[in-house]
Formats: structure tokens, sequence, C-alpha cells
């Protein structure tokens, strides 16, 4: 029987002055499943402790460090320390509380990238497969109604095999120096020290090969990628064009920019099989177009249970016609994690093909990813393999 309760959660990070951390906490809350209870907000004290007490939370629970809390709630009895941990921090300070709350038998959701390294990575992996404990990974665009009936139709065979795949994800926000300019998003994404190898191939890239790896199933088997950094003194690349094979036999392009002047958050993937297509935007998200060879272009809607998927419906809130969005899609990443923790909890452990949420291994392969591109870019834009996925 699954725990008749919210779960408890605790965060790391997500003080005043970040965006992302406000997005979790209201995502985890839409659905009435979670509570905020502990938390240390940052690595400034004084931002930590007057975050806490703008979300109410107790005092004693407003911890200093992420060890402390870690092993503050571990020593708690079960019916009030956190379920999970929430990390909230920019790439370099995954790592750290990640291993620790795992390590205190508490489970994990964590924002993307997985980690600053693909060592990390690697060995978060091995943590997570010894304990059987929950680990979540937010790339929240695979909670999408509609993005969970486009994997519907290519996992159940409607759309036959792969064979050309276009994802672009395109930005416009560091088309001049953010970084220079006070903002604190900007700073640590142009950062190698907090962002890892990777700008805009860790920041979005990550995104878009996961999107395309979790609607097709293919996982993609070697890439060749070309990089570029237009700003002076940038360190990390705000613009990646990819070329991509897959295990099936299909092939891609993958492109994503930072500086793509009018662009605001233009995700969008399109997969042409052997049996037809999908085209998805994450700008308008509400729906999904299919074509079928010689029939005419469908333009299927988020909310209509008739036609829809049960994976797409589930992940529904609202009749058709109101729009749901970004914040909706990420709930769906927390309800999922949630129901996981429940049946961790209540000794029905799910088993991991049943997760609807991505998993530390998907943040493996986004860490894979990442080091293939920036290899091949570095060798002059050669053909790199990929890792298998586990």
């Amino acid at each position: 029987m699954q725990p008749d309760r919210k779960l408890r959660m605790g965060m790391v990070g997500g003080g005043q002055g970040s965006f992302i951390g406000a997005v979790h906490r209201i995502a985890a809350a839409l659905d009435q499943q979670i509570d905020l209870t502990a938390g240390v907000f940052s690595r400034d004290e004084a931002n930590s402790r007057a975050t806490a007490a703008r979300l109410h939370i107790d005092p004693a629970r407003a911890y200093s460090s992420y060890a402390q809390m870690a092993a503050a709630e571990a020593a708690l009895p079960a019916d009030q320390r956190i379920d999970f941990a929430s990390i909230v921090t920019p790439n370099n300070a995954h790592f750290g509380p990640a291993k620790t709350f795992l390590e205190a038998g508490i489970h994990v959701v964590c924002d993307k990238p997985l980690c600053l390294t693909l060592t990390e990575a690697e060995e978060l992996v091995g943590i997570v497969d010894r304990s059987k404990l929950i680990f979540a990974l937010t790339h929240n665009y695979t909670g999408h109604p509609m993005v969970r009936h486009a994997r519907h139709l290519f996992r159940t065979g409607q759309m036959g095999t792969v064979r050309k795949v276009l994802v672009e994800y395109l930005q416009d926000w560091l088309m001049t120096p953010q970084e220079k300019l006070g903002s604190k998003q900007a700073s640590w994404r142009t950062n190698p020290a907090e962002s890892g190898i990777g700008g805009a191939l860790g920041d979005i890239g990550t995104h878009a090969l996961n999107l395309v790896e979790y609607v097709t199933g293919d996982p993609v088997a070697s890439l060749c990628a070309d990089t570029s950094i237009f700003l002076p003194d940038r360190r990390l690349d705000e613009d990646v064009n990819a070329l991509l094979r897959f295990q099936g036999g299909g092939k891609g392009v993958l492109t994503v920019s930072q500086v793509a002047c009018g662009e605001e958050n233009n995700l969008r993937l399109r997969v042409y099989g052997s049996e037809g297509a999908i085209s998805w935007e994450q700008e308008n998200p509400n729906y999904l177009h299919l074509y079928r060879h010689g029939q005419p272009r469908q333009t299927l809607s988020r909310g209509n249970a008739g036609y829809l998927s049960p994976e797409a419906t589930a992940a529904t809130r609202i009749p058709t016609g109101h729009p749901e969005g970004y914040l909706e899609a990420f709930a769906n990443i927390y309800v999922d994690a949630a129901e996981a923790i429940r049946r961790y909890v209540a000794g029905n452990p799910m088993t991991p093909a049943e997760y609807r949420f991505p998993t530390v291994h998907d943040g493996l392969r986004g860490m894979q990813f990442i080091y293939t591109a920036v290899e091949s870019a570095e060798k002059g834009a050669v053909w790199v393999p990929m890792p298998s996925k586990s």
C-alpha cells in the first residue's frame, strides 16, 4: 500500500536570484502530492536563510550545507524525514549533493545535465544501480502529453523505422555578453568551472538529444559535430551543428544555438519514419503534426482521449482547448517520480522499465553526448562513435 500522505521534499539550491528553483517548486506543488519541508537554498547563508523564511520553512530545517541536511534528515524518524531531495544548482554542484543524499538512503530529483564530468556521471549511475533508489532527471520536455504520444507511436511500431531526424533548439539570450552584465544565469553557464566542457551543448543540446532518443527509442550510434564561439572572451560553445547516425540505420541533424537572433526557446523535433512522420514544437506544445504518405496531414490536439494514447492522456490535467505547457510538463516529471517513490516506500518498487521519467542513465547519456561532441569538434568535425546506451 502506498503512503497515504504528501511526500516531503528537501531542496538544494533555488535561492533568491535563481530561475529554475522556483520552477521546480511550482512543478512539485502543482498536483498537491509534495510538500517542501527542508532545504539549503544557497551557498550564501544569508540568502539561504532568507529564502527559507520566504518559503515558510521551519528554521530548524533550514540547513547551512547539503551534508548537514542529509545527515540531519536521515537521522529523523521515518514519519518526519524528507522522502527525496531536489537538486537545482549549477552543474558543478550536482554530483556532491546527489551522492551524499543517495548514500544517506534518500531519493533524488536532479536538474540536467547530470554532472560536471563524465566520471562523476558514471559514479552516480553505479550508486543508483546498487542502491535501487529513485533518481529522476528533469528533462522536462518529456513530460508534454504530445511528446509522450509521439513516443507511443514509435514504440508501438506505428511509424516504422527511423529514416531521418531533424532536431533544433534555438535561443538568442546570449547574443550579448550577459555574463558581463550581471546575469547570474549567464555567469555560470558560460564558466567551464561551473558548467563543464559544454556550453550550449550541455544547457540545451542535452535536451535535444534526450528528446530524440526518448521519442524514437533509437539511440544515436555516432556523430560528427562542429562547435562555434562568436562573442569575444567566451570559453564555451554558443552554437553547435551535428550530423547523427542512428543505431537503426537512420540519419539526422541536430542544431542548437544560444546566439540565434530572434529565437526565444525554439525546440523543434521532426522524425521521418518508414511508415509516417511527426513534428512537434515546444513553443506550441499542445499539438502534434502527424503525416502518412498519400494521406491528409493531421494535427492531433492535447486532451483528446478518444484518439490519444493512455500515456498522453495520463499526462493531461485539463480539457482540450485549454493550453498546458512548460510548468505542467515539469510537474509531470515530479508526479511520476512521486509515484515511483511511493511504490518504493510501500515495498512494491517499480521496475526501471515502468519509469515514465528520465533517469540517471539518461543523465549519463547526456554527458556521453557532450563529451563525444566536444571530441568530434576538437578533432576537426570527424565522426566519433557514441557509447552504447545502457
